[in-house]
């Protein structure tokens, strides 16, 4: 199995000092190196640890040491523990960066700042692991060394992955809706773009006006002859 007994060391003690199994057997079992089991057995380690009983434990069985003792080739089987110890929680807090890139820290935060401003102080906790003063001082321009920074990309420098500052940026901008207005001019639709087509008029309509016209091509012609028959006569 792949799972360690608890206390292999000591559990590696035990088995060394109450049994005959081989040193690879009990290094099998306790997930060990059979150099430092054989290192235990010539009492160049684990030196002041008490031995486990691993039967007591019921981490192992009568039975599965026999059956080692006997066949020197056979593997020992962890027993199934009746008792589930829960997985510890991670805790949450700011993520732990290296000392030889902590100085590259305020260069990232400031990438960030500018970037990606949608990013709250928080979020940037979680991906280079800082604090909201040195934010603050960085947003700020009152940061100590503020003058000599210069923006540099996290992930590149190593300080989280590619992958953690896409699920943040995804967060914030669903937490924070983009403004419309302050991207500035956009295309307009094109319901008010798009040239409407002339709606034909009624044929009523259409007769009125042709009679219309014809009225004032006659009334036209009809002054005309007054004025050349007033002439005739001076």
């Amino acid at each position: 199995m792949s799972e360690a007994p608890l206390m292999p060391k000591a559990t590696a003690v035990w088995l060394v000092e109450n049994t005959s199994l081989t040193f690879d057997q009990v290094a099998d079992f306790c997930k060990l190196h059979p150099l430092e089991v054989k290192a235990i057995a010539d009492g160049d380690a684990a030196q002041g640890i008490k031995g486990l009983d691993p039967v007591s434990t019921g981490q192992l069985t009568r039975e599965e040491i026999q059956k080692g003792e006997e066949v020197s080739s056979y593997k020992l089987k962890l027993h199934d523990s009746k008792v589930r110890l829960p997985e510890p929680k991670r805790k949450k807090g700011p993520r732990y960066t290296p000392v030889s890139r902590r100085q590259d820290r305020p260069n990232a935060i400031l990438w960030l700042v500018r970037n990606h401003p949608e990013l709250k102080d928080s979020q940037i906790m979680r991906l280079v692991g800082t604090t909201k003063t040195t934010i603050a001082g960085i947003r700020d321009r009152t940061h100590w060394n503020a003058q000599n920074l210069q923006p540099m990309d996290p992930v590149t420098l190593g300080l989280c992955s590619q992958i953690d500052l896409d699920l943040e940026v995804h967060r914030a901008a669903k937490e924070k809706p983009i403004d419309i207005e302050a991207q500035g001019a956009t295309l307009l639709p094109a319901s008010e773009t798009t040239i409407r087509p002339r709606e034909p008029e009624p044929v009523e309509d259409h007769k009125q006006s042709k009679q219309s016209e014809q009225a004032d091509v006659d009334a036209v012609f009809a002054k005309l002859k007054r004025i050349g028959g007033t002439k005739g006569g001076e």
